[in-house]
Order: C-alpha cells, then sequence, then structure tokens
C-alpha cells in the first residue's frame, strides 16, 4: 500500500483519489481550502504554487497527481508558479508527476487526435498547456523526474459542475423541456470523456511503470455531438428529446466583451465549430482500460445533477 498525493479536490481530484482508495492505497488530498480528513483519505490545506509546502507533503509518496483546475481566463497567469511547483516537489521528493491534461495543445484538429499527433496550438490556452508539458518532458529527458501525462476531452459525469460542463448545464433544459442552446455547431461530433475513466487512466499511470515518459489518451465513448448527447440525456432522464440550436459565434463575442470566460470560449472556436474527436487505442492496448459505455456515462450524468424542486 503506497501513498498518492493528489493536488486538488475537484471532481477529477475527488474521483481520483476514491480510485485510488479502491486499490487499496493510501490517499492525500492538497488544496487551498483544505477539506475534512476520512479514514480512507487525508486532507491537508497546502498552496499548489507553493514548492517547499508541496515538497514536505508529497515526503514518501509514490506519485504526485496534478488535478488543479484554474479559472479558465487566468491559465496565463495560475498555471506557470503551480506548474513550477509540481515539478519541483516531483524532482525533490522522486513522485511520479501524473498531471491531468487536455486536448488544447492539438490546437485545430486537421483528424482524429492521438498522443503523437503534433502539438500545433495557437491560442493561448493551447501554448500554456505546452509550455507545460515541454517543461516536465524535459526535465524528465534530463533524468530530473519521472513522469506521465493523461489528456482527455470534455468532461461529462458524476460532479463536473455545469459551469464547466458544455452537457451539464444542459440538464435544466432537459427537464423542463425547453430550447438547449449549444456553443458551435449541434451537429459537429465531438468526443466526451466520463470522469470516472479519467480518473481510472490517472491511477493507473500513476501505479504502472509503463507510463513514464509520454502522455496517454482516456478512453472515452464513441463521438456524439451535442445535439445527439443532448437527446441521450433526454432518453436517460425519461424526458422527449428538447430542440437544440447553436448560439451564434456574434452573439458570444459581444458577450465576451463583459465576460472574461465567454472571450476564452471564442478564443478556442475551432474546438465548437468541426468534428473534435480523439482516440486512445494506445491506453486500451497497453493498460487494458476501456471506456464506460455511453448509455451508462448518460445516466449517471443526468442521475448526478437533482432536478430542481
Amino acid at each position: 500500500m503506497a501513498l498518492h498525493v493528489i493536488v486538488g479536490k475537484g471532481p477529477v481530484g475527488t474521483t481520483t483519489a476514491r480510485a485510488l482508495v479502491a486499490r487499496g492505497h493510501r490517499v492525500r488530498v492538497l488544496s487551498r481550502s483544505g477539506g475534512t480528513s476520512t479514514a480512507e483519505v487525508e486532507h491537508r490545506r497546502v498552496d499548489a504554487a507553493d514548492a517547499a509546502a508541496l515538497t514536505e507533503a508529497a515526503r514518501g509518496a509514490a506519485a504526485l497527481y496534478n488535478a488543479v483546475n484554474p479559472p479558465y481566463s487566468r491559465w496565463p497567469t495560475d498555471w506557470p508558479p503551480v506548474a513550477a511547483a509540481l515539478l519541483t516537489a516531483a524532482e525533490r521528493t522522486g513522485a511520479v508527476l501524473v498531471t491531468m491534461g487536455n486536448l488544447y495543445g492539438y490546437g485545430r484538429p486537421s483528424g482524429v487526435m492521438t498522443p503523437d499527433t503534433p502539438l500545433a496550438a495557437s491560442d493561448t490556452k493551447g501554448r500554456v498547456r505546452n509550455r507545460m508539458w515541454a517543461d516536465a518532458l524535459a526535465a524528465s529527458k534530463a533524468g530530473r523526474i519521472r513522469m506521465t501525462e493523461a489528456r482527455a476531452a470534455d468532461f461529462v459525469g458524476p460532479g463536473v459542475p455545469a459551469a464547466s460542463s458544455h452537457l451539464a448545464r444542459q440538464l435544466p433544459a432537459v427537464r423542463s423541456g425547453r430550447r438547449a442552446w449549444v456553443v458551435g455547431d449541434p451537429d459537429a461530433p465531438r468526443s466526451w470523456s466520463f470522469v470516472p475513466d479519467v480518473a481510472q487512466t490517472l491511477a493507473t499511470l500513476g501505479t504502472d511503470e509503463r507510463a513514464l515518459g509520454r502522455a496517454w489518451h482516456v478512453p472515452s465513448s464513441p463521438p456524439r455531438s451535442q445535439r445527439e448527447a443532448i437527446a441521450d440525456l433526454c432518453a436517460a432522464a425519461g424526458r422527449p428529446a428538447v430542440p437544440v440550436s447553436g448560439i451564434p459565434w456574434p452573439v458570444l463575442r459581444a458577450v465576451g466583451v463583459l465576460s472574461p470566460m465567454m472571450r476564452e470560449v471564442v478564443d478556442v472556436r475551432h474546438q465548437f465549430d468541426q468534428p473534435y474527436l480523439m482516440e486512445a487505442s494506445a491506453t486500451t492496448e497497453t493498460f487494458g482500460l476501456t471506456a464506460t459505455p455511453w448509455a451508462q456515462v448518460a445516466a449517471a450524468t443526468v442521475g448526478a445533477v437533482p432536478a430542481a424542486a
């Protein structure tokens, strides 16, 4: 039974903690606000940008998981110090650094994204993530740290807040029968990553030497467009399908004048106006991990957010 330290207690950090506990490991979760420790999971209040504090909290750990989630509009300012602190802590403790990544670094896709797809992002957020990856990979090649990264598509499933989920935010429309308004082309096929599948991938990468030195994609369900996915949520909720429309980009740009979050969404328009697909065959072939069936994903997503009273 090894100690595994998770930085961040959002949906990914919390679900990964449960996955590691189920495998018999000791788990310590670090966050700025702390939490209530249980017999299974210890919580500590630690600033993720404080390298000394991270190092102290990660001493003796087999793996250190980066499940931090800075505000969307603050990636350029918040990520660099956190990433640097995590690299320092991994180097000083010898813990494997397991980073929760995403698809931003690939930029505008020309086909299905794999872990070998060139990191060609030109937008700010993609460049931030690519800098993080380059720094960690360089440290790995220099023998300073051991590292790996999991990359996932848009999150869906239990614990994912509506504010950060393109599907969870549609649940009120699903339940009321009113029109659902989505970002981008409602009919563009997309990949979706179920948070429990994300957690199982992270827990595997942090406990298997074969994962080291490269990135891996989270096994995800076959593509579903936003229109199809919302219809599936309606079916899972026992409701008739609702009409789905895309919010015009000029409207989103106008909203972005006052909303930093919406400005960032417009900045990655390429993720919404064309197919945005990933595959994870290497993860399945190497570790035997597979995606949860989509029907179960839809049911869990609907069941995770209670209907309004």
